[in-house]
């Protein structure tokens, strides 16, 4: 009779979390930049901080960190203290490089539906990178991992449902094509992390 062989969890050593919020906060405010310059719209916090962008004026990246300090409180009973300290960092690496992307590379004409979709895939992508080292970007990505982990629901279809929320809220700032363009992106980036975060499925 075969034995199941179970495979021990090696934990991230401090240099591998390190590198993984610098790239995953790089590729994901990337992500942002495409999805700005589109004018297209995404879901989660930064969805939600990119609409206030359009319709308040404000900096991208002030009002993403300001809109996730609420949720740290949750973080800190749910999560952990380490899980704080690491979706803080993120937040912020995000937050500042959302800002210096624009010194570095200016985009001109754009597609949307080729900026949403592509913008939503590198976001999922540093979203990957960040779950998998306990990390988040706060606001509705640590309320979905939070019901992962604590009933396991995945976090993928809660994400899913918070943006698709967002970006119906967001009908009468988004002309349809653009509308339509955004929720392409949003399943996107909601399928990859249905796909690659799972409980049970990644173990470090």
């Amino acid at each position: 009779m075969s034995q199941t062989t179970t495979v021990p969890k090696v934990p991230h050593t401090l240099i591998e979390d390190v590198m993984a919020l610098l790239v995953g906060s790089l590729i994901v405010s990337f992500g942002v930049m495409l999805i700005k310059a589109s004018g297209t719209l995404t879901g989660g916090t930064a969805g939600l901080a990119v609409l206030l962008h359009h319709v308040l004026g404000v900096r991208f990246g002030v009002v993403f960190f300001t809109l996730n300090l609420p949720f740290y409180y949750l973080a800190f009973k749910r999560m952990g203290l380490d899980f704080v300290i690491k979706t803080f960092c993120a937040i912020a690496l995000v937050s500042l490089f959302s800002e210096l992307h624009p010194q570095f590379i200016q985009l001109g004409d754009i597609n949307p539906f080729y900026a949403a979709v592509m913008g939503n895939v590198a976001m999922g992508l540093g979203f990957i990178a960040l779950f998998r080292h306990r990390s988040s970007l706060g606001g509705f990505n640590m309320l979905a991992l939070y019901l992962q982990d604590r009933y396991g629901i995945r976090a993928g279809k809660v994400q899913m449902a918070l943006d698709f929320t967002i970006l119906i809220a967001s009908l009468f700032l988004v002309s349809w094509p653009l509308l339509v363009a955004s929720v392409i992106g949003a399943f996107a980036l909601n399928l990859i992390i249905l796909m690659n975060h799972r409980p049970n499925r990644y173990l470090a």
